[in-house]
């Protein structure tokens, strides 16, 4: 079976990266196909310590051009999806015998004046001796440095781009494998099986784009059958989430001993987030799960700075992913670098396959402007580039204006609690309010599957975003795992069992 037309472009991978790509290139005015063998951002894009930031550490490995272009994307980012990125500052206690106060202080000058900052707050030291930030912290650290960053919901980021490509053009593809390839009279010929079903069908296209993260290398082998594969560092990234270990609205920046950092962030409101570790992953990428040691390690490095330390027993969830890094030759996994580097394969005046290897959640817009320059070197020259200035679904309000926005939610829903309200307008935005439609009670958002959770979001997940399982929704598309029970889930999984799901439009 065929679906009879030809694509300009076929894009592989429903991560942030193929998903900010068929964005991109659909606006432009491409026609656009994209395939993702699992959920979208079931992969690394979920995975990640949900930060937008400049990557203060890379400094130490010279990584200028990466830092200062991820520095200058954060209030981009921000206004594109105020309603799941927001600033957030950070706590760096100074310890002593690890990095001097002066390198400290030099990297976030640096931070502070390369990258165009113009609404985040600038770089300043605390006396943790007076400051709140220093209460859930160890006596001995009495001086810290205060930045900006920001935090993103990631999961959603990436849902979010993959609905706006749908809503100009593109054809998203979820539990959609490739499984060969080809190049034949000047087209790619794709075979794709449904994952649900096993139906398979031939899809067209003048050119592909492998966007497959850690499966990036397995594309080029498997798939397509080139040999002597080797481009990318698989490293694994692990966190834990525990009962919330301070009020403060501020994160931790914490330096390790062994050279590493970790965070410790605010999450979901009643927790903390602590990660990530760095350490070569020598399997399949669908089988990553945190290790007992891992476990420890965050644990130990959190416990050298709270008062009250972290143990095994305090750990609520974890979640682990697999970063596909460029494979530059470092000699750590946390050296190596996390710049991106796009490659085209294939015969001279054949149909071109354009690959991404590595990347970073704060720079995947940059990315697909890059991989678009890329494109249309091949293809032609379409629409302008015009991602700088748009917004996600849902993000078509003023950053600053965030809390009068809930507070709109509440006065045209008075039914809906604070929080309820809150958390919708987190997730949604603007669209909260077309998930909400008409209603003018709970009852008239259905099923309540607890902890704030209706039928009417569930049903507005499958139609809008993908979602096909309990964990789409639990875990991708909302938090919710954290708080439901086993037996909640379950009964959440049932109606979805019975409940048609489709792809959505």
């Amino acid at each position: 079976m065929t679906d009879g037309a030809i694509h300009d472009i076929f894009v592989i991978g429903g991560g942030i990266n193929g998903c900010g790509i068929a964005r991109d290139a659909v606006g432009r005015g491409f026609s656009v196909y994209l395939a993702e063998m699992d959920d979208l951002a079931s992969g690394t894009s979920s995975s990640s310590t949900k930060l937008i930031h400049g990557g203060l550490r890379y400094l130490e490995f010279y990584e200028f051009r990466l830092v200062r272009e991820a520095l200058m994307e954060r209030e981009v980012l921000w206004a594109m999806a105020p309603h799941i990125i927001h600033p957030m500052r950070f706590v760096l206690p100074y310890m002593k015998g690890i990095r001097p106060a002066w390198l400290i202080r030099l990297g976030l000058f640096l931070y502070d004046h390369i990258g165009g900052r113009k609404k985040l707050p600038a770089t300043r030291t605390i006396d943790m001796r007076r400051d709140p930030a220093g209460k859930p912290l160890k006596p001995q650290f009495s001086t810290a440095f205060e930045y900006s960053d920001g935090w993103v919901d990631d999961a959603r980021l990436v849902v979010l781009n993959a609905r706006d490509a749908a809503e100009r053009g593109a054809i998203i593809r979820t539990r959609t494998k490739v499984v060969a390839a080809r190049r034949e009279a000047g087209l790619w010929t794709l075979t794709i099986e449904d994952q649900r079903t096993g139906a398979r069908e031939s899809v067209s296209a003048r050119l592909v784009v492998n966007a497959a993260g850690p499966w990036v290398d397995h594309i080029l082998g498997d798939t397509l059958g080139e040999t002597g594969v080797h481009n990318v560092r698989l490293v694994q990234g692990s966190h834990i989430v525990v009962p919330k270990k301070f009020d403060d609205p501020r994160a931790y920046f914490f330096q390790n001993r062994d050279g590493r950092i970790i965070f410790a962030i605010p999450y979901q409101d009643d927790f903390t987030l602590i990660g990530t570790t760095d350490r070569d992953f020598p399997g399949d990428p669908h089988d990553v799960r945190i290790s007992d040691a891992e476990a420890d390690y965050l644990c130990a490095a959190a416990s050298e700075y709270f008062a009250v330390p972290v143990t095994r027993a305090d750990i609520v969830w974890t979640y682990s992913g697999v970063r596909p890094l460029y494979d530059d030759g470092a000699s750590k996994a946390q050296e190596a670098t996390r710049d991106y580097v796009l490659r085209a394969d294939g015969p001279e005046g054949e149909p071109a396959l354009l690959n991404v290897f590595g990347g970073k959640i704060t720079t995947y817009r940059r990315l697909a402007e890059s991989m678009l320059a890329e494109i249309e070197a091949r293809l032609g020259k379409r629409g302008p580039s015009w991602t700088a200035a748009s917004h996600l679904p849902g993000g078509e309000f003023e950053p600053e204006s965030f809390n009068a926005r809930v507070d709109d939610i509440r006065a045209r829903y008075s039914f809906l609690d604070p929080l309820h309200a809150r958390r919708l307008f987190r997730l949604y935005g603007m669209r909260a309010a077309t998930l909400l439609g008409g209603a003018t009670s709970l009852a008239d958002l259905g099923r309540h599957f607890g902890h704030g959770l209706y039928e009417a979001e569930v049903r507005y997940l499958i139609a809008e975003e993908w979602a096909v399982s309990a964990k789409d929704i639990l875990w991708r598309r909302t938090k919710l795992g954290l708080r439901l029970s086993a037996e909640e889930a379950e009964d959440l999984a049932t109606f979805l069992s019975e409940c048609p799901s489709r792809e959505a439009a």
